[in-house]
């Protein structure tokens, strides 16, 4: 249909008919203006806080891990005989039989056999602080004891 017919199509139609369409499209046309343009604006609005708060713990957060990364960069070096004592210390003190360990040069493996996640914790935080290790690989896996079987792989100091 070309407009020329659409107009007289039009002129056919009755007043009240002529009403109704033009109603019906304005309904449309808001319907489509509130789910293109307003619904998006209004539902992101409405989530505005609780991001707003979200991301305010996440900056909280990166804040405490630059102000830990700053002190252990503020520590005096280490050398690699410490560091490897402050690891076995550890080992025995957090994991006890829990754990078997391996070193090949600056690189330590660490075997767990149903360790408690809060040893496991702890014993990461110390080792990371204390003997500066870096985990480099960790293949963990939940066993039906509650407890984590695996190993880890860290990185020590140069000696």
């Amino acid at each position: 249909m070309n407009a020329q017919q659409l107009r007289q199509r039009w002129a056919g139609f009755a007043p009240r008919e002529r009403a109704l369409i033009l109603a019906a499209a304005a309904l449309v046309a808001i319907a489509l203006a509130w789910w293109i343009a307003l619904a998006p604006a209004l539902a992101t609005l409405r989530n505005a806080d609780a991001q707003h708060r979200a991301l305010d713990a996440q900056l909280l957060h990166m804040k405490r891990l630059q102000a830990q990364a700053r002190a252990m960069q503020s520590q005096p070096r280490q050398n690699g005989d410490e560091a490897l004592r402050q690891l076995e210390g550890a080992i025995r003190q957090q994991l006890g039989v829990s754990a078997r360990y391996n070193i090949a040069g600056e690189r330590v493996t660490v075997t767990l056999t149903n360790t408690p996640a809060p040893a496991l914790a702890q014993w990461l935080t110390q080792v990371r602080t204390n003997a500066r290790a870096i985990p480099g690989e960790a293949r963990l896996a939940r066993n039906p004891a509650g407890g984590w079987d695996g190993s880890l792989v860290l990185t020590l100091p140069a000696r």
